[in-house]
């Protein structure tokens, strides 16, 4: 099969595995000129050389022979995901992700690392990782620390009105301490997410981890805002013990020792005195609770289970409860569109935003390649001033 590239009148055909190859390992594989080429077996030149710009591909190439393309796109991946772990952390969960299945959304953030890196001299080294390296510490002496390190408090936690609010209190400290969160943002990221089914990753930066939480049903029946803040916690707590990784977890399972971190993340949310002294036992305590610390049901019911508050049946009876009380739950109706510069705040997260806004500012990168690096083009430079207002 071989694509056709034309030139005016005359067409140049190309290896359409090489075309797939190159294609399919960048950002400008999920662009529609690429979709349409492959559809219609064509593709005008000048149309090739602007989705080669776009995925930073040198055009040539398509013109190599496929032996030397499988070898490039090789050796450029093994290099950007040096020292990411390819396999799956998974706490309760038999769930595992492909790394082909995020690829390109760690290459992006990788890419994003770098950028700043090269341009930010205000970068400091990060005092978040490595911070929890002792497997003989208390796992409540390790939750104390790393909210400390954070900068927040369980009673600032409990003092936000709404988990919403909790949760973006969290995501605010964490990024002032150079561990930067990206959310998904369906069709604002350069891979779709339809087919896997994980919590997140965390991207390896000496400087500037990168926590990337994924949106979208995890399949374990829970309100959606309590998990991610609980999954938040937990990925916080990988940073701090060095972990990068794709990572999943089961937050509805009293099946299986979830194990130290895990644990931590609990102390963190849930600390030990405050949950023996308010003793939860009935599905409605779990409840009660859930709302005081922020969390889900489902989470007061392990960690309950794990402090030896309730036995694991009497956790799995309440787990089933909550599962079936979930799905029960009418759904709601279609979503309001987000706007695209509140889209791009969200998946490159607030801190890398600003930051690179200041670059562009003073001159360091152009409109341009701020709105193709940054924004991933879907932003014009007659846009930026929207994304400036979106992160004030």
């Amino acid at each position: 099969m071989a694509i056709d590239v034309l030139i005016g009148r005359d067409a140049v055909s190309i290896d359409e595995t090489v075309f797939a190859t190159l294609f399919d390992n960048s950002v400008a594989g999920t662009y529609r000129g690429y979709e349409r080429a492959l559809e219609s077996g064509r593709i005008r030149y000048a149309e090739l050389v602007e989705l080669s710009r776009k995925g930073e591909i040198p055009h040539s190439l398509f013109f190599a022979p496929l032996s030397l393309v499988q070898q490039q796109v090789k050796t450029k991946t093994e290099k950007l995901l040096a020292g990411i772990n390819r396999e799956t952390f998974s706490i309760g969960s038999r769930s595992q992700v492909d790394l082909s299945d995020v690829e390109l959304i760690v290459k992006d953030l990788i890419r994003k690392q770098q950028l700043l890196r090269k341009h930010d001299p205000s970068l400091r080294q990060n005092k978040i990782i490595g911070l929890l390296r002792d497997d003989t510490s208390p796992v409540d002496t390790d939750a104390a620390r790393l909210m400390e390190a954070i900068g927040i408090s369980q009673e600032s936690l409990r003092a936000c009105g709404t988990k919403t609010k909790a949760l973006d209190l969290m995501i605010d400290h964490l990024e002032a301490n150079q561990v930067f969160v990206s959310r998904s943002v369906p069709n604002y990221m350069p891979q779709r997410l339809t087919q896997v089914k994980f919590s997140g990753m965390t991207i390896r930066d000496n400087k500037i981890p990168y926590i990337f939480l994924a949106g979208g049903d995890h399949e374990d029946d829970q309100e959606p805002v309590g998990r991610t803040i609980f999954t938040l916690a937990l990925m916080a707590v990988l940073v701090a013990r060095r972990i990068f990784a794709p990572m999943t977890w089961d937050g509805g399972s009293a099946e299986t020792d979830p194990g130290r971190e895990y644990d931590i993340a609990g102390a963190m949310l849930m600390p030990t005195a405050q949950m023996k002294e308010l003793s939860p036992t009935s599905v409605d305590d779990m409840k009660a609770v859930s709302d005081e610390f922020k969390v889900t049901p489902s989470a007061v019911t392990v960690r309950s289970m794990r402090l030896g508050i309730i036995n694991r049946e009497t956790a799995s009876d309440h787990l089933d409860h909550l599962r079936a009380e979930f799905r029960s739950l009418p759904k709601g109706g279609p979503q309001r569109p987000i706007r695209p510069e509140r889209a791009v705040r969200k998946y490159n997260g607030r801190e890398l935003t600003v930051r690179m806004l200041h670059v562009l500012d003073i001159g360091n990168i152009s409109p341009g390649e701020f709105c193709r690096s940054i924004c991933l083009n879907n932003l014009t430079p007659s846009r930026i001033d929207d994304l400036r207002r979106a992160v004030e």
